[in-house]
């Protein structure tokens, strides 16, 4: 069944069921907005090059859009607005590396380092992809390569990669991706968000704002609750699970 159809009704369940289970009080968790508003009109700034653990990269970029206009950035926003609200509502204590959807950046050195300063628990930097072949669609998890990073930081990324993949799975608005990754999960070395952190941290990538199923769950408010719910149960899910 196509869950567009359905998207009302599950983000209501999600609402009230595994995205608010647990108590994470105690606990600091960074989201991570991708992109920015103003990057599109702000190059002088995300253009600069930043040394991103395994190469030089743009400071931020501009981020990708559906075919009706609606940013990635814009997107990242709503949903990390959805995501804090679920986690506050558990008693988490959350901070976003960008106060606003009007701003360019901040850069992917500083993003990396506000999970690192605020010790988080947890940090997830929300992203939708952007191929232009409209039949790539699906979500993806980005867990990072080891560059450097301690054991523990990449083991709890795994975790903290393994929980969100199984939420979004189960009861997030896109299916598992069918062109990028083995089942929803692919590692990256070129990312300075995972490369730089000491905090267990992920991406996420919901789907392909070029394949008009995933649009339409982005574009929609009960896609937009789904995919924050199931983020939040997958964040809930690796914070109160006991370690195997």
């Amino acid at each position: 069944m196509r869950r567009l159809a359905v998207f009302a009704l599950v983000a209501f369940a999600c609402m009230g069921s595994s995205a608010v289970a647990g108590n994470l009080s105690g606990k600091t968790v960074v989201i991570d907005p991708g992109h920015n508003g103003g990057n599109t009109t702000h190059h002088e700034i995300t253009g600069k090059q930043v040394w991103a653990g395994t190469l030089w990269k743009d400071c931020d970029a501009d981020g990708a859009s559906t075919g009706n206009g609606y940013s990635e950035a814009q997107h990242n926003w709503d949903v990390a607005l959805l995501l804090r609200s679920l986690l506050r509502e558990q008693g988490a204590r959350v901070v976003l590396t960008r106060t606003s959807n009007t701003g360019a950046g901040p850069c992917i050195t500083r993003r990396a380092a506000i999970g690192n300063q605020q010790r988080a628990d947890a940090a997830v930097s929300i992203h939708a992809d952007g191929s232009l072949n409209a039949s790539n669609t699906g979500f993806h998890v980005i867990l990072p390569a080891d560059t450097g990073q301690s054991q523990r930081m990449l083991r709890g990324s795994q975790r903290l990669g393994l929980a969100i993949r199984n939420a979004l799975r189960d009861q997030g608005p896109t299916s598992i991706s069918n062109y990028i990754g083995s089942d929803g999960l692919i590692t990256r070395s070129d990312l300075g968000g995972l490369n730089l952190s000491k905090v267990p941290k992920v991406f996420t990538e919901i789907g392909n704002m070029r394949a008009p199923h995933d649009a339409a769950a982005m574009t929609s408010p009960a896609g937009r609750q789904l995919e924050a719910s199931a983020i939040a149960a997958g964040i809930t899910n690796f914070l109160t699970s006991r370690r195997g």
